[in-house]
């Protein structure tokens, strides 16, 4: 029945912001970028080599949510590499990366203060 996470959305407060984050520095390609409403864009983006797609919009009753923890994960193969890639173009993280016994993260966060965990894709 179902198939896959269609998209995740991202509370942002600068959507011009957020769109260079995520593409600049995450690497992610626009898909939609229309008018939404008159005060926002539709913006979705393709994460490479995934279904899942993330969307920067911010409805009103998710205001609140700007700049908090994302109950999302993003993927890698190889945590440190991408630690060093993505913190040489600028990201900001809480520390460096973390073996744990499930495996190793670390804690990013994006333009918008809203933090995300980065973990190996293994298992």
């Amino acid at each position: 029945m179902i198939t896959h996470v269609k998209f995740i959305t991202v509370p942002v407060q600068d959507q011009e912001r957020a769109l260079d984050f995520y593409t600049e520095k995450l690497g992610f390609t626009v898909i939609t970028d229309q008018p939404f409403d008159g005060a926002q864009r539709w913006i979705e983006l393709r994460v490479p080599k995934a279904e899942t797609r993330v969307v920067l919009f911010t409805s009103d009753a998710n205001r609140d949510r700007i700049g908090t923890f994302m109950d999302a994960v993003f993927a890698t193969d190889d945590v440190p590499a991408a630690y060093e890639t993505l913190k040489a173009r600028g990201v900001e993280f809480d520390g460096p990366p973390e073996e744990q016994p499930w495996g190793t993260y670390v804690m990013m966060r994006d333009s918008e203060g809203n933090r995300f965990c980065l973990s190996e894709s293994k298992g």
